[in-house]
């Protein structure tokens, strides 16, 4: 066996080829996106009350978010195409994602972010990965419509879910869900800021449906943070805010495809506070060992909101998708947090501190 070849099949590119456009020119790359784990609930299933509750840990990719899917395949796609420049808009994940894979193929990655509304861990992943970063006094929004006008008369790929390329890879975490649990769940709940990842995840089952490998497809419940909801709200957010920065989005881009998800589906997409965002995000940690960013836990807030009021759900196989890890925000992780004290390396001291004599 050469060297190598053993590790290369974990990629999205290799594991699910008969789904994907690919061609005999496209590049088979991969930092090892995608398997990742599906962890059942040891608390919140029961607290919630839902027959079974499963997360699936996005921050387990390459970069620590769900991006990785489809930017391995955009990437790959822009490669075919001869492209020696790739550029996004992004709060943070995308950029993270796109300036790694840019690094990893050898082309130039250009980063437009708004400005005051990154996560530092997710920025300095796309300092560190070499991308030509350029802030914006703006929004998301204003940056996702700078970069498509650039991307119109630049030799550069966009790369951010406006390229059908990111939703065909990210839909292959609902084939890894099929796969791990034999067949689709009853309900998956996921949050919701562009709505790419939603329409992703519903085309993945439908295909697989399609294919015989589900003999059914969920609900999809997609949740938005309440300052930032405009599918729920039925307009457009000019200023959008929340806790949850991944999501903090007021024109999401696949808007449409999220709708037709929810409708196609029998599903739903709500709001949630971000008091109700940070009591999941904490839950999450502290009862389940499981870290994710904010914008994750919209997923579990999501469920909490929608149990109380629907109990035919007790009965029920659910999936949340948490899609990016915490260590992207540790700021919110320690906001609040009294500062420890520092002693002196003494026992007896430690014993007083801990409550132990």
């Amino acid at each position: 066996m050469r060297q190598g070849t053993k590790s290369v099949g974990r990629g999205v590119l290799f594991r699910y080829p008969d789904y994907l456009p690919l061609t005999a020119d496209t590049p088979r790359i991969t930092l090892g996106e995608g398997d990742t784990p599906l962890v059942r609930s040891r608390f919140l299933e029961k607290e919630i009350g839902v027959g079974e509750l499963y997360f699936k840990l996005e921050g387990c990719n390459p970069t620590g978010s769900f991006k990785d899917r489809g930017m391995v395949l955009a990437v790959a796609k822009a490669l075919e195409a001869g492209s020696r420049a790739i550029i996004c808009a992004s709060t943070g994940n995308t950029s993270a994602s796109a300036a790694a894979y840019g690094a990893r193929c050898g082309i130039e990655t250009l980063v437009i972010v708004p400005s005051g509304y990154v996560a530092m861990g997710k920025l300095a992943q796309a300092v560190v990965y070499g991308a030509r970063i350029i802030p914006i006094e703006g929004n998301f929004d204003q940056a996702l419509q700078l970069v498509r006008s650039l991307a119109a008369v630049h030799p550069v790929t966009l790369v951010n879910s406006v390229n059908p390329h990111r939703l065909e890879g990210q839909k292959t975490a609902a084939f890894e869900v099929v796969d791990a649990l034999d067949d689709a769940p009853d309900y998956l709940f996921i949050p919701v800021g562009n709505a790419g990842n939603i329409s992703a995840y519903w085309q993945g089952f439908q295909e697989y449906h399609k294919g015989g490998q589900a003999h059914r497809r969920p609900k999809m419940m997609g949740y938005q943070a309440a300052g930032a909801a405009p599918i729920v709200r039925g307009e457009e957010v000019r200023n959008p805010q929340t806790v949850a920065t991944a999501i903090r989005i007021g024109k999401p881009a696949s808007w449409a495809k999220a709708v037709a998800a929810r409708d196609e589906s029998g599903g739903a997409i709500d709001m949630v506070t971000d008091e109700e965002i940070l009591q999941a995000y904490h839950s999450l940690a502290r009862h389940e060992g499981v870290f994710g960013e904010p914008a994750s836990a919209a997923s579990v807030a999501g469920l909490m909101k929608y149990a109380r009021n629907h109990r035919e759900i007790g009965e029920s196989r659910v999936v949340c998708i948490i899609t990016g890890t915490g260590l992207k925000d540790t700021d919110t992780a320690v906001l609040g947090a009294a500062p420890a004290q520092p002693m002196a390396p003494d026992m007896k001291a430690v014993e007083r501190a801990l409550g132990w004599a």
